[in-house]
């Protein structure tokens, strides 16, 4: 039997499993699914995003073969790039940082990506590291044949997440009541709502920040360890009219919840994963046992094996 079409590794983008978690739901709860994003190439919902922003920008001519992509990221964003790059014959330059685990910025040299690290204050992400990973990635992509894919800003990359939509709607059965979602770039969760509140305009969105720099419930930025989201600021691709509640976690219940998810469950993921869980759990409760709320599993538990979410835990 022949195989037909173009199969390279872009094509493994997405339509990703979606799971039930039991045993960490508490009773009288609704139901709790999880969209297992780490089923994508480099292990996270980003390969959404970078496809897009790569796509859309050589469909109008921003970007050109030939150039190098530049962008600041935390990791995810840029293994997803890197590993779109390699596919498509493009050199990447990343700003990064020392707050992030070693196994993104390792995973993203491997591809191939060129990493510049600005330092960060005893590891944590401040908005001051994210204000000046920006400047660095600016200053970057002065140099000529670049493209700038500066995804705090970048429409481009809202798109890349209508087909996780599709996905939720069609393995629910149009039975999604709330999803739930970290906001980061806010991207993701003002993709996924886009399209969910097209179908179901009274779905309950709810996203999510880290408690301890809760900005867009008006409260400070502060220093935290819940990667990749949380900038300290309002994102640019932010858009309130699509969000019905907004939801603090700390980053100890989440680091928490990410190690009951791997011994209870056998979900291996990361902290902003714990996040969304625990917030999902709040969300089933209020809207009862009859509901069902959807969150994602942002990316793997293999990208923080360094780090105290699993590096530093002791058999018990």
């Amino acid at each position: 039997m022949s195989i037909s079409g173009d199969r390279n590794i872009l094509q493994a983008i997405g339509k990703t499993s979606l799971v039930q978690l039991r045993n960490v739901i508490p009773p009288d709860c609704g139901k709790v699914f999880a969209k297992l994003e780490w089923e994508n190439p480099t292990g996270s919902m980003k390969d959404r995003s970078a496809q897009a922003m790569v796509s859309r920008a050589e469909e109008d001519g921003r970007l050109r073969p030939g150039d190098t992509i530049v962008e600041y990221t935390g990791g995810s964003t840029g293994t997803s790039l890197a590993l779109v790059c390699v596919a498509k014959g493009y050199r990447l330059h990343i700003v990064t940082s020392d707050a992030f685990s070693q196994e993104k910025l390792d995973h993203m040299s491997a591809l191939g990506a060129e990493l510049t690290l600005v330092a960060s204050e005893g590891g944590l992400t401040t908005k001051q590291l994210i204000l000046d990973m920006i400047n660095t990635a600016k200053e970057v992509a002065q140099a000529p044949r670049t493209y700038w894919t500066d995804q705090l800003n970048n429409y481009d990359s809202i798109a890349g997440y209508y087909p996780l939509a599709e996905e939720i709607w069609n393995q629910t059965g149009g039975g999604v009541d709330a999803f739930v979602q970290c906001v980061g770039t806010a991207a993701s969760s003002r993709g996924v709502a886009t399209v969910l509140k097209r179908y179901k305009p009274n779905i309950k969105i709810v996203v999510v920040e880290p408690a301890e720099s809760a900005v867009l419930l008006g409260g400070q930025a502060g220093p935290h360890k819940i990667e990749g989201v949380g900038i300290g600021y309002t994102p640019p691709l932010w858009e309130p009219r699509l969000v019905d509640e907004i939801v603090s976690v700390t980053t100890a219940d989440a680091r928490d919840m990410a190690r009951r998810l791997a011994r209870e469950e056998a979900l291996f993921a990361g902290t902003s994963s714990g996040a969304n869980v625990v917030a999902a759990i709040r969300v089933a409760k209020q809207l009862g046992r009859d509901a069902q709320v959807v969150t994602l599993m942002v990316d793997s538990g293999l990208k923080y094996l360094s780090t105290d979410v699993y590096g530093k835990i002791k058999n018990r």
